[in-house]
């Protein structure tokens, strides 16, 4: 499963913990795409889904806590059958939500009610639409992905998400194709609010970048090709120090499907769990009053990845 964490050097600068800020928990491994770029290797035939029980035990530490964002990822986090619940669990505390959605999961016929429920609950909205032409985005994650993304952004859009000046945060993700690193985030932003403006009439927040990690499904295809060694080279001499103070793993912690607990969520994709004592590896219910702030963050040459040109994060560019 972890085919490049061998592969990875350790040349990469110390980290310490800043203040906790959010509570990024993946609800499981099962997708109903199975994109070439994915770091989680998600697909439709993957069975790992977080448990009520965990969820509750999530819902404990963050209301413990006093983290301000609860960042819901997957795999397709829609897809686990206590999404609403948590959904509904954060809100009540006033805590802030990011639901990772890959847009074609909103046209699952169980999921016809979903966008109402996410505009209800105001719930922050981070799309993947890693291009604004079809093509690119139907050889990068399936046939009819493009045109099943557009229907679902129309349908965010008539609720009021991404509208000028409205609470309902609809913001995109764009992930390069292959082995290079994205370009400037404030110049895509443009090209896309124009054609998807031009082409299709739709209105969004914010653009976010990504670079593709050199882990899991799209690691493995780097591997497979021979290119792994030259893509680890292209991040590592596009680093930036000034990177290294935004980085997200200073204010986040990662929360695998068992509730077991990373510094980030590529670290969880790599098995390499956060510490917060003497064990292995720590569970969320082991975290409470535990004090993370300071603590060395578990880091590999895979870190690259986030300082390597303008920066990147779930929250897109750093620089």
């Amino acid at each position: 499963m972890h085919a490049t964490l061998r592969l990875l050097g350790d040349s990469f600068p110390a980290l310490r913990r800043a203040r906790l800020e959010t509570l990024q928990v993946n609800l499981g491994y099962r997708c109903n795409q199975a994109c070439l770029h994915c770091h989680v290797n998600a697909g439709p035939t993957r069975k790992e889904t977080m448990t009520r029980a965990t969820m509750d035990q999530v819902i404990a530490f963050m209301e413990a806590s006093g983290v301000d964002r609860l960042d819901l990822t997957g795999g397709a986090p829609e897809l686990n059958p206590g999404f609403r619940d948590l959904v509904h669990a954060a809100r009540a505390r006033g805590v802030h939500v990011i639901d990772r959605c890959n847009l074609t999961v909103l046209e699952l016929p169980e999921h016809a009610a979903l966008p109402g429920f996410l505009a209800e609950h105001a719930v922050e909205v981070i799309a993947s639409l890693p291009c604004y032409l079809e093509q690119n985005v139907d050889a990068q994650r399936g046939r009819g992905v493009y045109a099943a993304s557009i229907r679902a952004l129309k349908q965010l859009n008539a609720l009021g998400y991404g509208q000028p000046r409205s609470r309902l945060k609809l913001n995109l993700v764009h992930n390069p194709a292959g082995a290079a690193l994205p370009p400037a985030q404030a110049t895509l932003e443009e090209a896309y609010r124009r054609e998807l403006g031009n082409r299709h009439g739709i209105v969004f927040h914010q653009l976010f970048t990504l670079t593709n990690m050199p882990i899991q499904r799209f690691g493995s295809t780097l591997v497979s090709q021979g290119r792994f060694e030259d893509y680890m080279r292209l991040l590592k001499t596009a680093h930036r120090d000034e990177n290294l103070a935004a980085v997200m793993c200073r204010s986040l912690v990662s929360v695998d499907w068992q509730g077991y607990v990373y510094d980030c969520d590529f670290n969880q994709m790599l098995g390499v769990p956060l510490r917060a004592g003497h064990r292995p590896r720590t569970h969320i219910t082991e975290l409470t009053g535990a004090k993370l702030e300071g603590l060395p963050i578990r880091v590999a040459d895979h870190c690259y990845g986030c300082t390597t040109g303008q920066g990147s994060s779930c929250d897109g560019a750093l620089a």
